[in-house]
């Protein structure tokens, strides 16, 4: 998404603030891209190419080819594929061709978060993101950030889960998100079990540096980014036991976080419908700017 479609949901970001974002994008490139060298290892192969798989929410997920597309970029953001569990498939057939849960709010949410770290940042960004099958020996390390959305459903193979915990402990970064309640939150759980038997899952406080390394985020440990489905049946949010956010992660023995998990959140639906004025706009800023957040702590940690 370019700057001029951008205007519609401009973040309302202080030039304090602005500035801060500048100052941390102009990190030496060595810096930027030390995910890239910290997860990089074994044979020298040819990372897969860019494509683009069929989402199972259809036109709404669309999003237009950018020009630059076959652009490279300093910065790409990844999109984890993912075998998905019973009720994960909505087109039927394969996971590897996508309209399975992990093209929830794909490719339209990515582009839209390229779009805002086009404009708040510095980092050369490529202009479309990258599907990453953990199948496909080594591709993983080419890219250090990676995003997976409705997460509860994910059914990992005990092969994935040893590629996907090599990978962040030797420096990638996975942002979770998209999933509700208590039955979605121990579907999930067990599959993180099968990556991290023995590392515990915090809970984030509001003094977290993902909070605020380049947009302050204050109070958003309390914050709930919302579902548009739940949205557009009339509610706030979810109800019940979905409707208390918790931000939590995995870290490694240095501290770092590894994994930002946002459980009874929507953020990448933030992404997805920020141009729509049914969406609230103070969550579309927040999802966005928390974007960036993300991945300028990704990158720098």
């Amino acid at each position: 998404m370019g700057n001029s479609e951008m205007q519609a949901y401009r973040p309302c970001a202080s030039p304090r603030r602005r500035r801060s974002a500048v100052r941390a994008a102009l990190l030496p490139l060595a810096l930027v891209l030390g995910g890239v060298c910290a997860v990089a290892h074994g044979p020298s192969l040819a990372q897969e190419p860019f494509r683009v798989y069929p989402s199972f929410e259809g036109a709404s997920a669309e999003a237009p080819l950018p020009a630059d597309y076959d652009v490279p970029g300093e910065l790409v953001i990844g999109r984890l594929m993912y075998p998905p569990a019973r009720g994960g498939f909505f087109g039927g057939g394969n996971w590897r061709n996508g309209n399975a849960s992990w093209t929830d709010d794909y490719p339209r949410g990515d582009r839209t978060l390229v779009g805002m770290l086009r404009r708040f940042t510095r980092i050369n960004v490529r202009a479309v993101e990258q599907p990453i099958n953990l199948e496909i020996d080594n591709d993983v390390n080419y890219w250090p950030f990676m995003v997976v959305g409705l997460a509860s459903p994910w059914d990992l193979t005990d092969e994935m889960a040893a590629t996907l915990r090599e990978y962040l402990l030797r420096g990638g970064f996975l942002f979770c998100d998209s999933f509700f309640d208590s039955r979605d939150w121990a579907v999930f759980q067990q599959n993180l079990k099968k990556v991290f038997p023995d590392r515990p899952i915090i809970n984030l406080t509001d003094d977290h540096p993902i909070f605020n390394i380049v947009f302050d985020l204050p109070n958003m440990s309390s914050v709930q980014i919302p579902n548009w489905n739940s949205l557009i049946r009339g509610g706030g949010g979810y109800i019940g036991d979905g409707a208390v956010p918790y931000w939590r992660g995995v870290e490694d023995d240095e501290g770092r976080l590894m994994m930002l998990i946002a459980f009874n959140n929507d953020v990448m639906d933030g992404w997805q419908w920020a141009d729509d004025p049914r969406y609230p706009s103070e969550q579309a800023n927040l999802s966005l700017q928390l974007g960036v957040n993300v991945v300028m702590y990704a990158m720098t940690h």
